[in-house]
């Protein structure tokens, strides 16, 4: 243990207090690794700060401000030094009134005219402007941690314009950890000078969804002082939340939202106006037409930058997570290992949540232990256990080495003819000849599960395994590599692997979508010519998924995903040549698995 960890005479006191006679002030204490309760979450200093960041996002003229808010153990007005847990969140303030955009529209092709896309549809509520506080807050402060809430550039009390992601906005949150590091001024609600003289300046961010995201942020720009981050069901690529592969794609269960309407409803400062240019820059940049990836979205995208992220990583996300969708942090704990960054993952069956409710021991000492490692230096080994902590489908946590599960290898799968009702997946052999064509028509009203459960449809094409012998894994990212021509020269494509159970009843592994005019590139448009067959490639969201015995592995191709994509009005016809087509899986065991369950 480092010098900051409390002396053996301190470590023999009770774990509930420190007693008066300990020479000094108030020390934490650690046992097992884990800090201890030894402070009174109730006996705390709060106090409000406003952080000069080095960025004018409104152009007003003066540098932004960040309004930060440090909540810390009492024992720091006596001289302990303590490290910080940080949240930074554009939400403090609540939200806006927001209309999504409309989503009822024809797809764009070059040389083609696209109709206007209408009344917008309103989506986000008006809440209340929340307290600055936090589950972890009394967690935290009595353990010996300072928390420090920091409000996003445009939000709450912060100045500067919301920005979606935004080179500004990470700028801002960096800046708390300058300023907590010595580097940035502040000053105190009365205009004094605030000094963070009270931190060891370790500090580590932690927050869900947005505020996960944030710490992506913050860490790919390898600011010093920032020793750790804990992202839960965090972004890492904005283009990947609202577009996928040249398809204008939703966030699930928001349906139309963009860059710039999630803006417009953390714009909560008070000057309700010197921002309106920069959010209308966003509704013209983000490109809702091609799809494009785009400078625009370059800059938000944090992976660009991962080779500066020297802080630790701990990623967590939900398996069944369709607003921020698995892709987010699959490919960044990628190039985390990559480049040699120390990291561990959680992944749960729950959605966008934190794991706080599901496994809530387990979790806190895995946080405590992390937190107590990367920011008072606890030599408690966390560092050195698995990598992987996954929950099953059954609700039952395993730890593993790490993910995706070592010995999962690609096996190709090929559909077979009759996906009108159901064609079957050979795990062999693929399809004979020079073309074996199967054709569908766009419906977008039609929800993916609707499609899924109908016998028969000329809305979808659908293929089947025979019944699991025995389970079989898939952990990682499946592909679809299909032969499809068009009929018109726009179309969506949606991909889906379905989990069919004994009684019919089916449910969705994961999905994904393409705009076939990005066929080589999300950062092309090419005009697709109807009738010309191409090979479009679709990458499904990242799963572990274990298909249990006397199951089938379904794959079903559609046009349009309701939920997801964008509608136009039916239809669009798909030609899929099945001689062409296969399916990629990641099977837990390869070929020699994937045979045993399947035949």
């Amino acid at each position: 243990m480092k010098a900051a960890v409390v002396l053996a005479a301190v470590l023999a006191l009770p774990l509930t207090a420190v007693t008066a006679e300990a020479a000094g002030p108030p020390a934490p204490v650690f046992s097992g690794g884990q800090a201890q309760p030894v402070f009174d979450p109730a006996d705390v200093v709060r106090e409000d700060v406003w952080v000069t960041a080095p960025v004018d996002s409104d152009h007003d003229g003066a540098d932004d401000l960040v309004h930060a808010q440090v909540v810390r153990p009492r024992a720091t007005q006596q001289g302990l030094k303590v490290p910080v847990v940080y949240q930074a969140s554009p939400y403090y303030a609540g939200g806006n009134d927001v209309a999504n955009h409309n989503v009822d529209v024809e797809l764009y092709a070059p040389g083609y005219a696209r109709g206007p896309e209408g009344p917008r549809v309103a989506a986000h509520g008006v809440g209340p402007a929340a307290p600055i506080t936090w589950r972890y807050q009394d967690y935290f402060t009595a353990r010996g941690f300072a928390v420090v809430y920091g409000e996003s550039l445009g939000s709450g009390l912060s100045t500067g314009c919301p920005t979606t992601g935004d080179v500004n906005e990470t700028i801002g949150a960096r800046s708390v950890v300058d300023w907590l590091n010595g580097r940035a001024g502040a000053k105190d609600a009365n205009g004094a000078a605030a000094k963070a003289d009270w931190t060891t300046g370790k500090t580590g961010m932690m927050g869900v969804s947005y505020n996960g995201t944030l710490p992506n942020a913050v860490a790919s720009t390898g600011v010093e002082g920032l020793e750790t981050i804990v992202p839960i069901a965090a972004i890492s690529s904005w283009y990947q939340y609202y577009r996928n592969d040249g398809a204008v794609v939703a966030a699930g269960g928001y349906q139309g939202e963009d860059a710039d309407v999630l803006a417009e409803y953390v714009y909560t400062r008070e000057d309700r106006q010197v921002c309106r240019p920069v959010i209308d820059g966003l509704t013209r940049d983000q490109d809702r037409v091609t799809g494009d990836y785009t400078p625009f979205w370059d800059v938000r995208n944090y992976r660009n930058d991962v080779a500066k992220v020297h802080a630790s990583v701990l990623a967590v996300h939900g398996l069944n997570d369709w607003n921020v969708k698995t892709d987010q942090v699959a490919e960044w704990y990628d190039a985390l290992k990559a480049h040699g960054v120390e990291h561990k993952i959680w992944l749960h069956q729950s959605g966008h949540a934190d794991p706080y409710s599901l496994r809530r021991d387990v979790w806190l000492a895995t946080l405590n232990k992390w937190m107590s490692h990367y920011l008072y230096g606890v030599d408690n080994g966390i560092q050195n256990e698995p990598k992987a902590t996954i929950q099953r489908e059954d609700l039952s946590w395993t730890d593993e080495a790490d993910w995706p599960a070592p010995g999962t290898t690609d096996v190709r799968v090929y559909p077979w003819p009759g996906g009108r009702s159901k064609g079957t997946i050979d795990t062999r052999n693929p399809v004979p000849g020079k073309a074996a064509v199967e054709t569908l028509a766009d419906d977008s009203s039609k929800t993916i599960e609707q499609l899924a459960g109908l016998a028969s449809s000329g809305n979808r094409l659908l293929y089947a395994t025979p019944a699991a012998k025995q389970s079989v894994r898939l952990s990682g990212t499946a592909r679809a590599d299909l032969a499809l021509a068009f009929d018109r020269p726009a179309a969506n494509v949606s991909a889906i692997l379905l989990d069919r159970a004994p009684d019919g009843t089916s449910h969705v592994i994961s999905r994904g979508w393409t705009d076939p005019q990005n066929r080589t590139s999300p950062a092309r448009t090419e005009p697709v010519t109807p009738g010309q067959t191409y090979r479009i490639g679709v990458e499904l969201m990242p799963k572990d998924y274990v298909l249990a015995a006397g199951h089938r592995l379904e794959f079903l191709l559609a046009s349009s995903d309701h939920d997801y994509t964008l509608r136009p009005k039916p239809g669009a016809g798909l030609a899929l040549d099945l001689t062409r087509t296969s399916v990629t899986l990641p099977v837990t065991g390869g070929k020699p698995a994937l045979r045993a369950a399947f035949g």
